[in-house]
């Protein structure tokens, strides 16, 4: 028996329908012209982190610098690590 207060309920399950969603495959590739962006955050500490950034730097050879020289100074031993890159989206087919 049909509830009065949901009187069209009847008329929304009669307009139910499927579909089909298909998927556009992407895929990414590193810009060669952009070089990528290496970053290091000192998280040492107890109470707050020590916060000293390396900046934006372009090898990992110079960011592994930066964080021997900063564990040397300091002799922390925590860093946040955050690689940027620019890359292309190359469109694939849908399927």
């Amino acid at each position: 028996m049909p509830d009065s207060a949901n009187t069209d309920a009847q008329s929304r399950s009669a307009t139910r329908g499927r579909y089909r969603f298909r998927e556009y495959h992407v895929t990414t590739v590193p810009d060669p012209l952009a070089l990528p962006a290496f970053t290091a955050v000192c998280v040492t500490g107890e109470e707050s982190n020590c916060g000293a950034t390396s900046g934006a730097l372009h090898t990992p050879d110079e960011l592994t610098h930066w964080i021997a020289e900063h564990c040397a100074t300091t002799g922390h031993g925590l860093y946040e690590q955050t690689v940027r890159a620019i890359l292309r989206a190359e469109p694939g087919a849908w399927q």
